[in-house]
């Protein structure tokens, strides 16, 4: 096991065997053979060998990746995916392709073809202000302006304002820490918890992290921000959630879902970070357990389909729309509204039926309530053959 102090620059992504070291990346057997990986890096991983299980996945890939393009009566048809243990990534995104801003402006680090998937390795939101060494001190300094390193953007072929983006999350690899803070000014109750506080987590090999003797926290990692570019060259904060995706802070957004995005602007221009470990309902402090991901992706363009004004997301057991407001009831009335309107459009429904289906079956969630000016509200319906499950 390693120290502490060793951990600051080097960061294990459990399950891969892999290795992050210095602040650069190392990559992965997948990233490896990928056609674009020509990174010095990767020399020095592939002078470690491991060919054999390289080959395997190799082989396996097409069973395990699949491809296809999305239905033509809406995202919402597309069944949904499985979490993939092993899968050949097409492209690789290493942890310094990075930015921090939204906007049409920023220039793509990666052009891929509709169904690609890509390999990204995540760095924690503080952008490595935060360490295993950190203290409140630090959280107290924190320069917000390099909060949220987002890896990309990519642009996707063929993707034009009017489209539907679809992300399957393939896969996530936690790193083996994280930490967890009271920002000052920050959080739900940010008037009750004025002073800093600070707390690292080791993510233990069984998948947890020991909050107390009594506590353990079940690690279940999903990427913070995930978005499109806006129809805008301002460059806007990552820190609200918007049209396009952005800070959902949506804890349910792990290996297995589909995410359907609005574009916006040509080639979607696609980003992902603030990668959490842990995090409940609503983020009240203002952060999850941070920590650095390998996470694999595949992106698809879907055209002809019904427009969404804001992301939605599935699984193989619900439908889910999303909302942003200044208030929670806001975002909520527009989440509703929005189930409403799927209802309608993919079941057939009268508005009267659906509204009162959201009623006895769907489940409203408060994302999150902290990343201001803007909250997110989620609502989950049950797919038919799922309806009589427990939620």
């Amino acid at each position: 096991m390693r120290s502490v102090g060793e951990l600051r620059n080097r960061v294990v992504f459990p399950g891969t065997d892999e290795l992050i070291e210095d602040g650069g990346s190392i990559g992965t057997a997948a990233s490896v053979r990928s056609r674009l990986c020509t990174r010095s890096a990767f020399g020095r991983w592939i002078a470690r060998g491991r060919w054999l299980r390289c080959a395997v996945w190799i082989w396996l890939a097409p069973l395990l990746i699949g491809c296809g393009n999305g239905p033509a009566d809406g995202p919402s048809a597309a069944p949904a995916a499985e979490p993939v243990s092993n899968v050949r990534a097409d492209f690789t995104l290493m942890d310094d392709q990075t930015h921090n801003r939204f906007s049409a402006t920023i220039a793509p680090v990666m052009r891929v073809p509709s169904g690609a998937v890509i390999e990204a390795f995540l760095k924690e939101a503080s952008d490595g202000q935060l360490t295993p060494e950190s203290d409140a001190a630090a959280v107290a300094s924190l320069d917000f302006d390099p909060i949220h390193p987002l890896t990309g953007p990519v642009y996707v072929e063929g993707a034009a304002p009017g489209d539907v983006l679809k992300v399957t999350v393939l896969r996530i690899d936690p790193g083996d820490w994280g930490w967890a803070a009271i920002v000052p000014g920050f959080g739900f109750l940010a008037d009750e918890f004025p002073q800093a506080y600070y707390r690292v987590f080791r993510v233990e090999e069984d998948g947890y992290a020991q909050f107390d003797d009594r506590t353990r926290i079940p690690i279940r990692p999903f990427a913070g921000v995930m978005g499109v570019a806006p129809p805008t060259d301002s460059m806007l904060s990552t820190v609200p959630p918007r049209a396009n995706g952005g800070n959902m802070d949506n804890r349910h957004l792990t290996a297995g879902v589909i995410v359907y995005f609005p574009v916006f602007v040509e080639g979607a221009l696609f980003s992902v970070g603030d990668p959490h470990l842990a995090q409940g309902d609503g983020e009240v402090s203002g952060t999850a357990i941070e920590g650095p991901v390998r996470m694999v992706y595949r992106v698809e363009v879907l055209k002809g389909v019904r427009a969404i004004p804001e992301p939605q997301y599935e699984t193989d057991d619900y439908y889910a729309v999303t909302a942003f407001g200044t208030t929670i009831d806001e975002a909520a009335r527009k989440a509703t509204r929005y189930m409403i309107d799927w209802l309608v459009a993919e079941r057939g429904m009268s508005r009267e039926d659906a509204y009162i289906l959201c009623s006895l079956a769907g489940d409203l969630k408060i994302s999150e309530t902290v990343d201001v000016p803007h909250m997110l509200v989620s609502m989950h319906l049950p797919k038919p053959d799922r309806q009589d499950q427990d939620r």
